[in-house]
């Protein structure tokens, strides 16, 4: 392979890096701007479930669980709010180090369901 021909490669190859590295920060920059707005829904959600969860059929039972999920969606909507995209992708990379097995599990769920949606016409 001429000089040439290597260093059109490497040129190649630096402006995909750079151009992947700004849609990265772009997509980044997006989803921060829509946290506060994201947590809000997650909030106003759970706000929801506390007030029709007593009036469930079920019983006390699905009462519970019902004021259960919506404490979770209102700490969530607080870790959204709290913490920006790096911050929970380092979260969720320890996730994945200290539960590699079910990480796994999730990731070829998800990828089944993606494919799943993906190839519905």
């Amino acid at each position: 392979m001429p000089t040439n021909s290597i260093t059109e490669h490497d040129d190649v190859t630096t402006q995909v890096k750079d151009k992947v590295a700004s849609v990265g920060r772009a997509a980044a920059e997006k989803i921060d701007a829509n946290r506060q707005g994201a947590a809000s829904g997650l909030e106003s959600a759970a706000s929801s479930l506390h007030e029709k969860a007593d009036g469930l059929p079920g019983g006390e039972k699905v009462s519970e669980l019902a004021h259960a999920t919506a404490d979770k969606l209102e700490a969530t909507a607080e870790y959204v709010r709290d913490n920006d995209v790096s911050g929970m992708a380092a979260d969720l990379e320890r996730l994945v180090r200290k539960n590699p097995g079910p990480a796994l599990l999730c990731a070829a769920g998800i990828g089944f369901l993606v494919g799943r949606a993906l190839s519905r016409d």
